[in-house]
């Protein structure tokens, strides 16, 4: 996949092993934040955790299963967003994504989740996206609500977030509803060559 710059401050490009440093960096830096809602925190404990996580994306890559995408934002990374594994046969996927803190509110993850949606529906020509949010994450629901993904329901204590459940919702988009809402090409996808 190229790179995709999302606009002139903020480009996604797959993560490579001399990346795992600098994730490892916005991880550890950003523990107590992310620990809020992201359960896998405490086992990303060492750099060697970040490039064995580095390497398991890189061979979902090459079994075009899916990526994962570093954020970056000027020359820092500042989150990841990915497809989870793509269901070729019912033409589906699942996007998860994080962001460091003090990148929030700048519009930075609803742009990224726009430009990966754009990738799934006009790159790779999927049916179906879907992202699972906790019910209680009210920053990462409103991302995708304003994107205008459909809230399609509710699982009940669907994830082990530590010491306790949470329940997920999960929101779902069509190519066509996709397609409907922005036009037959987003104008959000520019590739740097």
């Amino acid at each position: 996949m190229p790179i995709l710059r999302i606009n002139d401050d903020t480009v996604l490009k797959i993560l490579e092993p001399e990346d795992a440093d600098s994730l490892f960096s916005l991880i550890d830096s950003n523990r107590i934040y992310l620990r809020q809602w992201l359960p896998w925190v405490d086992t990303n404990a060492t750099l060697e955790n970040s490039k064995l996580f580095i390497l398991s994306t890189r061979e979902q890559h090459e079994l075009n299963l899916g990526f994962q995408c570093g954020i970056w934002f000027g020359n820092t990374l500042a989150g990841i967003i990915g497809f989870q594994r793509i269901d070729w046969m019912n033409r589906n996927v699942e996007i998860g994504y994080w962001l460091g803190e003090k990148f929030q509110g700048h519009g930075i993850m609803t742009n990224a989740c726009r430009t990966l949606v754009d990738y799934a529906f006009y790159e790779y020509q999927l049916h179906r996206v879907q992202i699972r949010c906790a019910t209680g994450n009210t920053k990462s629901n409103a991302i995708i609500e304003r994107l205008g993904f459909i809230k399609e329901g509710m699982t009940r204590q669907a994830e082990l977030l530590y010491d306790h459940y949470v329940d997920l919702y999960i929101y779902g988009m069509t190519a066509n509803e996709w397609k409907a809402r922005y036009g037959e090409k987003s104008n959000m996808m520019k590739w740097v060559m």
